[in-house]
């Protein structure tokens, strides 16, 4: 192993353990790394920009605009009321919405899709008694199973598809990957109704637990006259009078203030509603012109007024707040919205609310005015999960919405009859969402994950160092040693196996990308197509079930069902199995 070798190995091993602990968000972490490997000349400029020219990303960039033009008008939404209709079973409303929603992530972007559906099945399985547990991580599953379907399911397929035609092969075709995904999807959805629904936990929504806890932590007091701190800041009571307390509302002259921030005023006659643990309260129970009372008569319906209402939001995986508090993030000012309690690993977090580190799947219960959710929909910061009745504007026109999915439809029978590339698709599409004014410019800024492009990108130029350095061609050959007596099929069970223990950890496609070199050596060394090796990759980039954190959807079913890490183990280790079988099993018959 050269000196090289050795210094791209350990630049990609301190990047993955980055990634793993959560030092900072994935588009960064990748994106340093990109640049220490141009700057020490271990990638060229002309390979650290290949990445953000490359066909699959603008194709990616492409269809978050058209996901969002489609997402607008609800159309999910009404079809999924119907499906799943008033008198079933558990299991039964499961069989009628999963294989719909499977193949409509094939032809969809799968995070609108659980977006969407995740708030309206948990509020159509609450009203019916039954526990959205059992219905949110099947959702997410299905949508990705469903991805491995077509050439447009996942963002995956899509960064493989550019990887291959960058490196002078042929891409893959529309339904390249149909033939495995079929089976996946056919045996995934059996074990999900079956065993699956078996090993799923019946727990309550973190918004439920708040609920049974708020007398726990809720707590209100008046302040009168003779209080020290009258007409100061909060800022200020709470570092001196009132440590370790969170003010989510004032109320004055009978009425809630509309807006409160760290620098608001406290003053004599003023109701505070807070949230604090048992010791904090004590603690200042006995603190002079404070009349506490604890929030044994306070409930969480008590909070809302006129203006504000309760809103259950969970932390995305590419917010500005992870890894800060509270305060540190200003979240008061910026969002003009007070945070109620936290819940993580399905546990409400026993400390001060404000001196909370967020991390992502966090579920926040907030209060704030319902203009939150419109200026929050397509915020970066969270999946707003709460809004379990969409508005009427949401809901609006219909036709139209129809109307993109035909369009969708026809480019991709263009696609498919080889008359237009995927990216020439959907560049004509979104030329023809604007001309007809079905999506905004700002619409479609507002779509695009741009830190998902740059993750990507990023990734790209990695996958050139590892691939320039001659690491790719190493490591192939210690797979080829190890598993070449054993056969082909035992090298496409080791690449599937380091793949999908990748993107578990990591992201699906951080993942794709340093696979993707490693596959292509493998193949030239033991004389075969690559295809075989390359689909095998594909897929177990985007098979993540074992853990919250390797796919986005499965993070936004986190917080809503309630969800502990070890949920997703129990439930995802045999599915993850059954993947690996099917793939391994599909590719060696289909292709070696």
């Amino acid at each position: 192993m050269t000196l090289e070798m050795l210094f791209v190995l350990g630049m990609v091993v301190v990047m993955l353990t980055l990634l793993l602990f959560e030092v900072s968000r994935a588009d960064f972490v990748v994106f340093l790394f990109l640049v220490i490997f141009l700057m020490t000349n271990v990638i060229s400029t002309e390979d650290a920009l290949s990445g953000f020219s490359n066909e699959g990303l603008m194709t990616i960039l492409l269809l978050f605009v058209v996901a969002s033009a489609i997402e607008k008008h609800g159309i999910i939404e009404g079809v999924v009321y119907k499906l799943l209709g008033d008198k079933t079973t558990p299991r039964g409303a499961l069989l009628k919405l999963l294989p719909p929603v499977g193949v409509s992530s094939g032809f969809l972007n799968n995070t609108p899709i659980v977006l969407a559906l995740t708030p309206i099945v948990k509020d159509w399985a609450l009203k019916r008694g039954f526990s959205p547990s059992k219905f949110l991580i099947p959702l997410s599953y299905i949508t990705i199973i469903g991805g491995t379907l077509t050439l447009i399911g996942t963002s995956t397929n899509l960064i493989i598809h550019g990887l291959l035609i960058s490196s002078g092969k042929d891409g893959y075709s529309f339904f390249q990957l149909a033939p495995v995904g079929i089976v996946i999807l056919i045996f995934g959805l059996i074990y999900i109704v079956t065993v699956g629904y078996k090993l799923l936990p019946e727990h309550l929504t973190a918004t439920e637990k708040i609920q049974s806890e708020a007398k726990e932590f809720l707590a209100e007091a008046e302040i009168s006259e003779d209080f020290e701190y009258c007409n100061h800041s909060i800022i200020d009571v709470t570092k001196h009078a009132l440590k370790g307390i969170y003010i989510i509302e004032i109320i004055r002259d009978k009425r809630p203030l509309p807006e409160v921030n760290a620098h608001s005023y406290i003053q004599a006659g003023d109701r505070i509603i807070f949230s604090a643990t048992l010791d904090a309260i004590g603690d200042i129970k006995d603190v002079k012109g404070l009349k506490l009372r604890t929030g044994s008569e306070l409930t969480l319906e008590d909070l809302q007024t006129e203006g504000a209402v309760l809103i259950e939001a969970v932390v995305s995986h590419r917010s500005i707040l992870l890894n800060k508090t509270l305060k540190t993030s200003r979240f008061k000012t910026r969002y003009q919205a007070g945070v109620i309690a936290i819940h993580r690993n399905n546990k409400r977090i026993n400390s001060k609310v404000g001196d909370i580190v967020l991390k992502a799947g966090d579920t926040l219960l907030l209060l704030a005015d319902e203009s939150f959710l419109d200026v929050n929909k397509y915020s970066d910061d969270f999946y707003i999960v709460s809004n379990l009745t969409p508005p009427d504007k949401f809901m609006q026109n219909k036709r139209q919405g129809f109307g993109v999915l035909l369009l969708l439809g026809i480019m991709i029978g263009l696609v498919v009859a080889g008359i237009l590339s995927m990216l020439k698709a959907m560049l004509v599409m979104v030329v023809i969402l604007f001309v007809f004014k079905i999506i905004s410019p700002r619409d479609a800024m507002t779509s695009i994950q741009f830190d998902v492009i740059l993750l990507i990108g990023s990734a790209f130029g990695v996958g050139k160092a590892i691939t320039n350095s001659g690491l790719a061609t190493f490591v192939a050959e210690h797979i080829v040693m190890f598993a070449k007596p054993i056969g082909v099929l035992a090298l496409l069970a080791a690449l599937y196996l380091i793949t999908n223990i990748f993107t578990e950890l990591i992201t699906n496609s951080a993942a794709a990308v340093i696979m993707f070199p490693i596959a292509v050596e493998v193949a030239e060394m033991m004389n075969t197509h690559y295809l075989g090796f390359v689909i095998a990759i594909t897929i177990a980039a985007s098979s993540s079930f074992i853990t919250p954190i390797g796919y986005q959807t499965n993070l936004i079913v986190y917080g809503p069902g309630g969800y502990k890490f070890t949920d997703y183990i129990k439930v995802g280790v045999p599915l993850s199995i059954i993947t690996m079988i099917i793939t391994v099993t599909t590719v060696y018959l289909l292709w070696f």
